[in-house]
């Protein structure tokens, strides 16, 4: 049995560093699935917003659905390498491969290019849910310190947020950078350029995947008994503090998923094509790549932030605070002008909305390894794959109804996806709306849950006391 007094030592710098590139590799493309998915299936592939919005919506509950199922059998896995970490390898190439299919448009007509969206969003999904629900798991076994969780999950969210900022920034000039060489027009979207893309941005991803696979190791062995499938659920519903986690995981994920779809729209119709952000005498476009790419930049200064501001005030009080803020500032963005100095204003308020969000972005996997310490202490079972697979199931079941709600809305109200088409004034309103009063109202629900959560700082403390013991009561091997 591994030695637990030697797993609360600090981890090296380079399995953090490892660890890091896992979810720099997730985030790469999951930050392209929630800002250009939807705009890819209506606008370039060629679905109608109606079929767009359900394909989303049951493909992404099918993925929600699936990770507590990933958690119980990473929870059953043992090999040399782990419980955990040996997904990051086996996985690591069906990942890249399913990414290029899914922003691949086949020469079929109309349904049967709907039947190959249902396939390979499924296919993307269920991969996704095998390589993301282990690593997010092992979180719970690379160190028994919460306080070093904290660490490990800080570096996890800077990496994942650079990770964002580069195809954030890069996905619309790789695009156009493919459209060159095929010589066509730059400002076309062009289904081949699209693949093109992808395909250099999965080949990426799969180098990071086998480089955490390599950096990272697991520590901390649980003591706790082995139990049936049955019985890990049954202990799992009656964990009040995941049952609130769940709640307020799942709406500041919507949060985050409604701004990132409704992102495209909004610049594409609201704010325009033409638009720049001046600088004495230097113009930059002023696109929804730039606006989310930046908002990356400020999410990692507030990952970098989180360790600080959890040590002054604790876990709670960090992500309760951040909610407050979320609320006031979305709400306001509804009224900022369509002015040259408005759009500088849209900036300032995307930097300080993403430096709260990365904030609290280390804290949900962080608070989710605390539960998992509860739920080892109270039940005495060892779950924390299905744990952690129910906050990805969480981060799903936002994107899904968040990415869904948003384009329902838009076609409801009558939004055009026709090229050139102009839109009608309440339709506008309605983007403008979703960019800034919805995510508000969902963050609002977010803040209920999370003034439940009753694993303070004070608690935590004397669940490690306890489980310190419990383990190394356990003779060594």
């Amino acid at each position: 049995m591994t030695n637990n007094n030697a797993a609360v030592a600090k981890a090296p710098l380079s399995q953090k560093i490892g660890y890091g590139f896992g979810d720099m590799s997730s985030s790469m493309f999951w930050k392209i699935f929630t800002a250009y998915l939807p705009f890819f299936y209506s606008t370039v592939f060629g679905l109608s917003l109606v079929d767009a919005t359900f394909l989303m919506l049951v493909t992404r509950i099918w993925d929600a659905v699936s990770d507590p199922m990933m958690g119980i059998i990473a929870d059953r896995t043992q090999t040399r390498w782990g419980k955990y970490r040996p997904y990051l390898l086996w996985i690591a190439v069906p990942f890249a491969v399913s990414g290029v299919l899914l922003f691949t448009t086949p020469d079929l007509g109309y349904e049967g290019k709907r039947v190959w969206a249902y396939v390979t969003y499924i296919l993307m999904m269920t991969v996704y849910t095998a390589i993301n629900v282990p690593y997010g798991a092992m979180l719970g076994v690379m160190t028994a310190d919460s306080d070093e969780k904290t660490v490990f999950s800080s570096f996890r969210m800077f990496f994942a947020y650079a990770g964002s900022f580069i195809v954030l920034a890069g996905w619309e000039p790789l695009c156009r950078l493919f459209n060159r060489f095929q010589g066509i027009d730059p400002a076309v979207n062009d289904p081949t350029s699209w693949q093109s893309a992808m395909i250099a941005i999965a080949t990426v991803c799969l180098i990071l995947f086998v480089l955490c696979f390599k950096m990272t190791r697991e520590t901390v062995k649980s003591v706790a008994k082995e139990t049936s499938v049955g019985s890990d659920l049954v202990t799992l519903f009656k964990n009040a503090p995941w049952w609130i986690m769940l709640g307020g995981v799942l709406f500041f994920n919507l949060f985050n998923s409604a701004r990132y779809t409704v992102g495209p729209f909004f610049f594409a119709s609201v704010i325009g094509e033409g638009a720049h952000l001046q600088i004495f005498s230097f113009e930059f476009l002023f696109y929804a790549g730039i606006f989310f790419a930046v908002g990356e930049v400020a999410n990692m200064a507030g990952v970098a932030m989180c360790p600080w501001i959890t040590s002054k005030i604790g876990k709670k009080s960090t992500f309760v605070y951040s909610l407050i803020l979320l609320i006031g500032l979305s709400s306001l963005f509804f009224f900022i002008p369509l002015t040259s100095g408005g759009y500088w204003l849209m900036m300032l308020m995307q930097v300080i909305i993403s430096i709260i969000t990365g904030v609290v972005s280390p804290l949900v996997w962080s608070m989710y390894a605390d539960i998992a310490d509860y739920a080892e202490l109270k039940f005495n079972t060892s779950s924390t794959g299905l744990i952690f697979s129910s906050s990805s199931m969480a981060q799903k079941f936002g994107g899904a109804f968040g990415g869904s709600a948003v384009t329902a809305i838009l076609a409801a109200v009558g939004y055009s996806t026709e090229a050139g088409a102009v839109q009608t004034e309440a339709a506008l309103v309605w983007v403008r709306a979703l960019m800034s009063f919805f995510p508000a109202a969902v963050a609002a629900v977010s803040l209920i849950f999370l003034s439940f959560y009753p694993l303070t700082t004070k608690r935590m403390k004397e669940i490690q006391g306890e489980l310190e013991i419990r383990r190394n009561a356990q003779p060594a091997e």
